[in-house]
């Protein structure tokens, strides 16, 4: 955004160079400032993270951290450059540190500079009399920093080289539409007013810093390429369940995260205390009774009977043997909680089966697999979808009960049962351009297709179809007239008679009859309009 931004002011320039636009020039380089903080604060934790890997596996990680320093060395140097090819321009400018335009620690101080719409100072400094201005010493540092930085990288990573051409690119650009031929130091600096060169110098500044992020990310991540990553020991215990039922075993895994396949851990679990060293730093050591771990593949294994209800805490230490002989000991500590079975059945709709439909529920036990249990039915029939999930189809009203087991280390236990009322679907309303009776206007009604059958207040999404009605009224002698309908869309003998019907006269939709999802044929009841 910013880029872009300096690219709308630039082209501005050969239109108006106005105050606003100088001012405009400062607020970027401001906003590039605060980027190149940014990288270089992300660059200071990449280094620290080099710093660490390197403590811990020096033979393995010095290559790579060799060559990023190299990269922070070269990163900085030119950074440096660009900082003090800045000054000098301001200082040719006639200004300094003793107005304030340069501050104390090197910056240039925006608000502070005199002369922004003037471009002969810039270009004497970086272009020169003779084209041999520091502009053409910064092309080639600049090509030189790339150029190595590039050679850090392999070919098949593609992203990075692509990125790094892109940021430090210095080739000239095309010849302009005349033919006449550019160098990139003249595309950039020539004719410049002050306010435009100083963002344009920090933007570099930002493509150093960023260039430099890259390659040491890159680099960090080459410690490890190829090979199983052992850098951090941190202690990891997987559980195969955080729930036990009484009377069933506590199950773990405890292993370091980073694994050596030569060098297996000492798994000890108990009570454990620090203990300071002679020079000053601190361990640990068992106290009292504990136990070692059988290790397999790494893992320490541990078991324990649940035979005790609520919550069971549980650690110790974690020993694994240095390349010197000496041990780093890392500790662990982690709890369970051993509770009775708890069977939860909860419909998903809502607390009753209803005859005809699908019902869905959920079943579940706390700590024990979805695929582990089986769940049986009265008055109907129940089918799994998912994992938990199940539909029910009962039979006839009345009640059901579900009866669920579970399959725990190859023996079905009883998990208990759950009771649920059956009942026959409710009939659905007649409808008629949303209504059900009352006073209509009679150009709404005559506009309406037909009748139909509709669910009001129900959680489920069924589906009524009306397969016969009639229409009834009352025409302008008095005499009673009926038409009758198959489906639910009006005939045209009733919409004739809907047409012709007087207003103050009423309307009756009656002899409904409607089919259900249960397949089942149930009269509805009658409505009346009155025509307004």
């Amino acid at each position: 955004m910013i880029g872009m931004m300096y690219l709308v002011l630039t082209a501005m320039l050969a239109l108006n160079v106005s105050a606003e636009v100088l001012e405009a020039f400062g607020a970027v380089d401001e906003g590039l400032k605060k980027t190149t903080v940014n990288y270089t604060e992300k660059n200071i934790v990449l280094y620290n993270d080099f710093n660490e890997q390197f403590a811990q596996n020096e033979n393995k990680v010095r290559p790579w951290k060799e060559k990023a320093d190299e990269v922070k060395k070269r990163s900085d140097e030119l950074y440096e450059y660009i900082q003090l090819l800045k000054q000098e321009i301001v200082v040719a400018n006639g200004q300094g540190k003793e107005d304030g335009a340069i501050a104390e620690d090197g910056e240039i101080i925006n608000e502070k500079l005199l002369g922004k719409d003037k471009s002969d100072n810039p270009s004497m400094v970086l272009l020169g009399g003779n084209r041999d201005g520091k502009a053409y010493e910064l092309r080639q540092k600049i090509k030189d920093y790339k150029e190595y930085l590039v050679s850090l990288v392999k070919d098949e990573d593609v992203r990075i080289l692509h990125s790094l051409e892109s940021s430090l690119g210095t080739e000239n650009p095309p010849p302009a539409k005349d033919g006449t031929e550019r160098s990139w130091e003249v595309k950039y600096f020539e004719s410049m007013p002050l306010a435009a060169v100083m963002p344009l110098l920090t933007k570099l500044q930002v493509d150093v810093r960023n260039s430099e992020s890259e390659v040491v990310q890159y680099l960090l991540d080459q410690i490890n390429a190829g090979s199983l990553p052992f850098n951090k020991l941190e202690p990891t215990v997987i559980p195969n369940t955080n729930y036990v039922l009484e009377g069933n075993p506590y199950k773990a895994d405890v292993f370091l995260a980073a694994v050596d396949t030569l060098n297996f851990p000492i798994v000890l679990v108990g009570r454990y205390d620090s203990v300071k060293l002679e020079d000053g730093s601190y361990d640990y050591e068992m106290v009292g009774n504990y136990d070692s771990l059988e290790i397999v593949d790494g893992k320490g294994k541990y078991s324990s009977l649940a035979s005790r209800l609520g919550k069971q805490d549980w650690g110790g230490l974690i020993k694994l043997k240095k390349p010197d002989g000496s041990f780093i000991t890392k500790t662990f500590k982690r709890n369970y909680t051993v509770a009775k079975p708890n069977l939860v059945v909860s419909p998903t709709k809502m607390n009753v089966f209803y005859v005809g439909v699908d019902n869905p529920v959920s079943i579940s036990i706390a700590g024990i697999a979805g695929d582990k249990i089986e769940p049986s039915i009265t008055n109907g029939k129940i089918q799994k979808q998912g994992d938990g999930d199940y539909i029910v189809n009962v039979n006839r009203p009345g009640n059901s009960l579900i009866t669920v087991v579970a399959n725990i280390d190859g023996t079905r236990k009883s998990m208990g049962t759950a009771s649920f009322r059956v009942k026959a679907l409710p009939d659905p309303v007649v409808k008629v351009a949303g209504k059900q009776g009352g006073k209509i206007e009679k150009n709404v009604l005559n506009a309406q297709a037909g009748v139909f059958a509709v669910m009001d207040n129900f959680d489920f999404e069924l589906e009524f179809k009306i397969i016969e009605f009639s229409v009834s009224t009352t025409d302008k002698g008095g005499y009673y007239i009926v038409q009758k309908a198959t489906g639910n869309k009006f005939t045209s003998g009733q919409f004739n008679l809907l047409k012709d019907v007087q207003r103050g006269r009423r309307v009756n939709i009656e002899d409904v009859k409607a089919v259900g999802p249960d397949g089942s044929v149930r009269p509805l009841a009658s409505i009346v309009f009155e025509i307004i």
